[in-house]
């Protein structure tokens, strides 16, 4: 199989071998969850921001005998003002922790992609293009 490079000028021939292809799979999968845990990230930092915000409006409230609906699935419940506040902050911690642990699996996987893209460039050096496009 031959490879040609990205300008159009003819390369080499590169002899792809069956573990070559294997990497190059695993590469372009753990880009992909990397891009979808990303994604993931970014959902749950939102509602983070949401439950941030509602925590501020929350203190703002000054009737302490008012009654907080809450959230739980589907349905509302109604909560005294301290005991809802209570509840956004352990969503808030969990949400973190989710966002944390995300985080270290993107980091697992930045260093599979590099260990990758060093064996990659060492066998196919410009014949082959690992980075990401920026579109």
């Amino acid at each position: 199989m031959a490879a040609t490079m990205k300008k159009g000028v003819a390369a080499e021939d590169v002899n792809v071998t069956f573990e070559d292809q294997q990497k190059i799979n695993k590469f372009a999968r753990n880009t992909n969850r990397m891009s979808e845990l990303k994604d993931e990230i970014e959902a749950k930092k939102k509602s983070l921001q949401n439950l941030e915000d509602a925590s501020d409006d929350l203190m703002m409230c000054e009737d302490d005998a008012m009654l907080i609906p809450y959230q739980i699935g589907d349905v509302f419940i109604s909560h005294s003002q301290e005991e809802t506040q209570e509840m956004l902050e352990a969503a808030k911690e969990a949400l973190q922790d989710e966002i944390k642990a995300l985080e270290g699996r993107v980091t697992s996987i930045q260093e599979v992609l590099g260990d990758l893209k060093v064996q990659l460039y060492a066998k196919f050096g410009n014949n082959i293009n690992l980075e990401a496009d920026e579109s």
